[in-house]
């Protein structure tokens, strides 16, 4: 598992997004240089637009709900000092996500995510 430090748009932490698929996700902005390096092993990046002005370079971090083994949990959520607390995180909070990284190939094509675990706020 890996740690990634960023700024927190649209997290959707101890309840899912449930617009389309249910999915715990964030969008993180993270440094130009990060973005790059995940550029460059094959995740998409995007340009953060919030109000009409850029934020930044964003990795998006998700987990489907529904998984292949059944309901997945919701990624932890930590404050500060690593106790568990279960609150909305708001636009523009630095956090810490931990996150697996995942590669797969199928006959639909090669494809590669970022599996959220946990935030801390």
């Amino acid at each position: 598992m890996a740690i990634q430090e960023g700024i927190a748009y649209w997290a959707s932490v101890t309840s899912p997004n449930t617009r389309y698929e249910p999915v715990y996700s964030v969008d993180l902005v993270v440094e130009p240089e990060v973005a790059e390096d995940f550029e460059n092993r094959g995740f998409k990046i995007k340009s953060l637009v919030v109000n009409n002005e850029e934020v930044g370079k964003a990795i998006t971090i998700k987990r489907k709900v529904n998984g292949k083994k059944g309901v997945r949990p919701a990624p932890k959520l930590y404050n500060q000092n690593k106790e568990q607390i279960d609150v909305l995180v708001g636009n523009g909070s630095r956090v810490k996500v931990q996150y697996d990284e995942w590669e797969i190939t199928n006959s639909f094509g090669h494809f590669k995510g970022l599996d959220f675990q946990a935030m801390q706020v």
